[in-house]
């Protein structure tokens, strides 16, 4: 395809500028600086993973069932081999962005967070067999387990979540964000890495659901499209900065259904045990057990036509 003249003319003024601010500390990543792992690398890791969790179901052909054993292990040799380099070099970033000089060494820090996403990997698997039978369960759409793990978005956002948790609940910095930022990306369901969240989960349709950094959620509790559990309010230092690391997203205990627009916010809230939260509740204080709570029903004016 013929090129325009005034590429040519434009670029070197555009390539000035671009450049001048390859010195900034945001925004450029090469073998000679921080060295990160790029998004996309991150990805494929991730993907990785997940396919030895579900082999065959996740990829571009089924498993090949005489060799799994072999196919399962190579994947998994190779993906931790490369998220162990990407967590180490996640660790040096965060050092260097700290300007730390006594948190200790990053190479073994690493390979003991990746020691124990490795560990707990079966304990996950498991977890996520009770994920999928409540969202079989809980859904009368569903004609099979296997649909459910191949096609429903809120399966997808929670077992990326399960991974990414246990690298988060380590310390480990970015890598954990950027995967649970590619479940947001491709489900429009956004978890933080951080929130805890207990076996038998379930989000229905999903898109618009934001479950916040310090939520904890109990066993067997189900959420629909649109529901956020998120912050009342920011706290900020003295100052005017965003005070980090404190309680600010609600507690969801077990067997717990909210339905689809509800928007709980606060630390201190807490919707207990057995408890229904209708569509568009809004909600800032604490729910006791057992508890079903709704907007009063609106009363909608119907006129009709003339002919």
């Amino acid at each position: 395809m013929k090129r325009s003249r005034w590429i040519d003319r434009d670029l070197p003024a555009v390539m000035k500028g671009l450049s001048a601010c390859w010195q900034c500390p945001i925004g450029k990543n090469t073998e000679k600086g921080l060295n990160l792992a790029g998004q996309q690398a991150v990805h494929k890791v991730l993907n990785d993973i997940i396919s030895v969790l579900f082999p065959g179901c996740h990829g571009h052909e089924p498993a090949v069932e005489r060799d799994l054993h072999g196919q399962v292990l190579s994947r998994l040799r190779m993906a931790v081999g490369q998220l162990n380099e990407q967590v180490w070099h996640a660790f040096r970033y965060q050092c260097k962005v700290e300007k730390c000089r006594h948190c200790g060494d990053c190479r073994k820090k690493a390979e003991k967070a990746v020691r124990g996403l490795l560990q707990g990997l079966p304990g996950i698997q498991m977890v996520l067999q009770e994920d999928i039978i409540a969202a079989y369960e809980g859904d009368p759409a569903a004609r099979s387990t296997m649909e459910v793990v191949m096609s429903y978005p809120g399966v997808f956002a929670v077992i990326v979540h399960r991974i990414a948790h246990m690298l988060h609940a380590s310390g480990v910095p970015l890598i954990p964000r950027v995967m649970s930022e590619y479940a947001h990306s491709m489900t429009g369901i956004d978890i933080h890495p951080g929130a805890r969240i207990g076996p038998g989960f379930f989000i229905d349709h999903g898109t618009g659901v934001v479950v916040g950094e310090t939520c904890e959620i109990g066993r067997h509790v189900k959420l629909y499209q649109g529901v956020t559990l998120g912050a009342l309010s920011f706290e900020k230092d003295a100052q005017g900065r965003l005070v980090k690391g404190i309680k600010r997203h609600p507690n969801v205990e077990d067997n717990v259904v909210i339905y689809a627009g509800a928007t709980i916010l606060g630390g201190k809230t807490t919707i207990g045990r057995n408890s229904e939260v209708g569509g568009n509740v809004w909600l800032i204080h604490s729910v006791p057990p057992n508890s079903k709570v709704y907007n009063q029903q609106p009363r909608p004016l119907i006129r009709q036509a003339r002919k």
